[in-house]
């Protein structure tokens, strides 16, 4: 099937919510669903989240940006944020795009589809080059990244013994 990478809707609630709760039994630390725990109901948070692109009710911290995720049929796989413009934080770590796909999800190409179609609507943005980052140690990242294209600016540290940020532009 054909992964759609587009905004969240109403009738994604079932799979979103079973999306968080695979993420959160396997990598708590990640948070797949950015604040929905601050709303009483999925129409609100619906609201929250599609108010971004237009600068709407960011979080602190935040930029501008587009809430997406990946739906193969009607399951939910994986989220993306593409962050319209950079901060100083995101210059350094976080970068333009962030990803992820469910992990009884993984390996079947729907990581680097999304990116794919991120890279589209970021050019549609007016954003000629987009930077990326992930870990030193996430080779599904690295390997997804530079399949599309990336270039491996350079490696910094978030932190004293944290594991390095690989910096990559495509574009």
């Amino acid at each position: 099937m054909t992964l759609q990478l587009r905004a969240l809707t109403l009738s994604d609630e079932a799979s979103f919510l079973a999306a968080i709760d695979e993420f959160r039994r396997h990598e708590p630390s990640w948070d797949f669903a950015f604040g929905l725990s601050q709303y009483k109901d999925f129409p609100s948070y619906l609201a929250w989240v599609n108010g971004w692109p237009a600068g709407k009710n960011l979080p602190g911290g935040f930029v501008p940006n587009s809430f997406l995720v990946g739906v193969v049929g009607d399951r939910v796989v994986g989220r993306l944020s593409l962050r319209h413009e950079l901060n100083d934080f995101l210059a350094r770590l976080g970068g333009h795009i962030g990803y992820g796909v469910i992990p009884s999800e993984r390996r079947k190409g729907y990581a680097g589809e999304m990116l794919r179609q991120a890279l589209a609507h970021a050019r549609s943005l007016g954003l000629a080059r987009v930077l990326l980052t992930c870990d030193d140690d996430n080779i599904g990242s690295i390997r997804t990244i530079e399949r599309q294209g990336g270039v491996l600016e350079d490696k910094v540290f978030p932190s004293p013994g944290a594991v390095a940020k690989r910096r990559y532009w495509i574009g």
